[in-house]
């Protein structure tokens, strides 16, 4: 049974006075039960692929976001974009990036530009230390929050 045929089955039952029709094949079996205005839908297929249907039944979905990357020392120091944009590491096209790999910084020092809404933001650094990792390619977006750099600060 294709998914169309699925979902028009579901409708079919939906519109008329049924509470419940349960059809098995030696391919697949389904079972539809109208509770209240919401249809619930079960789907098991015994040896195919049965394209997943779109249910009528309001799910709890658990929201997980990804875990962060972790800190490769714990002296480590996160450099994070203080909003929505897109990062670059230098000021002009031809121009030489803020900062590299192993170049030291001070608190208050530019080591990149965020552009957001046609504004070029230049980020300072919070912290004097040792750039050890840069985690965003040139010209990429970033994330409110994303971490940027890695600074080791002793």
């Amino acid at each position: 049974m294709k998914a169309k045929e699925i979902r028009d089955l579901i409708d079919f039952i939906s519109n008329s006075g049924l509470d419940e029709v349960n059809i098995e094949t030696e391919e697949f079996k389904i079972s539809v039960k109208k509770n209240s205005p919401v249809i619930n839908t079960v789907v098991e297929a015994a040896n195919t692929a049965i394209p997943a249907v779109p249910q009528a039944t309001e799910v709890p979905v658990a929201v997980s976001t990804p875990p962060q990357a972790k800190v490769e020392t714990s002296n480590h120091i996160e450099i994070k974009s203080p909003m929505i944009g897109t990062f670059y590491n230098t000021p002009s096209p031809d121009a030489e990036a803020f900062v590299n790999i192993g170049d030291s910084v001070k608190v208050g020092q530019t080591v990149c530009i965020i552009e957001a809404m046609k504004l070029f933001n230049e980020i300072e650094s919070e912290y004097s230390g040792k750039i050890v990792k840069i985690l965003v390619e040139n010209a990429s977006p970033v994330e409110f929050d994303q971490p940027l750099f890695l600074i080791d600060p002793s």
